[in-house]
């Protein structure tokens, strides 16, 4: 990719020069503000990681939260302005929960001349069936939902799973393995799945939840709640996803320290004996 930088001050959402979706989007300062830094920090996370090889097809996935919704934004607007060399194709797994609203992604996807597959399997009957009560979905819902997205991905010929995880989904992910887990982990930005043929991508790695959730709201998508894990109450995620709150109020900026901690490890320093080799240290050297 190239390192033009991207200029959204002027009038560029006329018909024919901004991609469908912005077509009606505001057009204040602000707004325009807020949707320069999501794609900056979008190219910055394509370009740091490697994400992008010219000519790949990306499986876009979308649950119609808005994570997913300001994802898709930002790569066809990067693709649009010609910086995003791949072919999109957005998905939607319906996973059958009672009451979820089939045309409304449907609807919106034919709105922007967006390419979509819409993949229906009932895993929520598997994972209401299966999960004791007062234990959360999450794990075995993302599992299944995963396992789909993948077959999905490899029949349209795909060779990225692309996911709207953020800076937040990251640092939750990383205190939920150090409390519960006993591990130093997180959510990789890109990852190759454990049969070695998608990459798992996450764009949207730099982006904050404010900032996507502002984004979301002022461009008006339709957003489909999530039934199923959104109706469990004192999940760990939530208890530190507070605690990460709290600390931002506390000391605003701190979120942005912690990530970019996790890109600055010192293994010399912490307690892993397969990453470093302190047997091997001696006095001299």
């Amino acid at each position: 990719m190239t390192t033009e930088p991207i200029d959204l001050d002027g009038d560029d959402d006329e018909a024919g020069v901004a991609h469908p979706l912005f077509h009606d989007a505001p057009k204040s300062v602000a707004f325009a503000k807020l949707r320069k830094r999501l794609v900056r920090q979008t190219r910055a996370a394509l370009d740091d990681f490697g994400m992008v090889r010219p000519g790949d097809r990306w499986l876009v996935c979308l649950s119609g939260g808005k994570d997913s919704y300001a994802l898709l934004a930002m790569l066809l607007d990067l693709k649009w302005r010609g910086l995003l060399p791949v072919d999109l194709l957005a998905c939607n797994l319906d996973q059958a929960q009672p009451g979820f609203p089939q045309d409304v992604l449907p609807s919106f996807f034919d709105g922007i001349g967006m390419p979509y597959r819409i993949e229906r399997q009932d895993t929520y009957s598997v994972v209401v069936s299966k999960v004791p009560a007062g234990r959360t979905y999450c794990a075995l819902c993302s599992r299944l939902r995963r396992g789909h997205l993948y077959r999905v991905a490899r029949e349209e010929g795909c060779q990225a799973v692309v996911l709207g995880h953020h800076r937040e989904d990251i640092l939750e992910t990383f205190f939920m393995n150090l409390f519960h887990g006993g591990k130093l982990a997180a959510m990789p930005p890109k990852l190759v799945n454990d049969e070695g043929d998608l990459f798992v991508l996450r764009p949207l790695a730099y982006a904050a939840e404010d900032d996507i959730a502002r984004f979301s709201q002022l461009m008006e998508f339709p957003i489909i709640p999530c039934d199923l894990c959104g109706s469990q109450e004192g999940l760990q995620r939530n208890q530190v996803k507070a605690m990460l709150a709290d600390w931002e109020r506390k000391s605003p900026g701190r979120k942005d320290v912690m990530l970019k901690a996790l890109g600055n490890a010192n293994p010399s320093h912490l307690l892993d004996r397969g990453l470093f080799d302190f047997a091997g240290l001696d006095l001299g050297r």
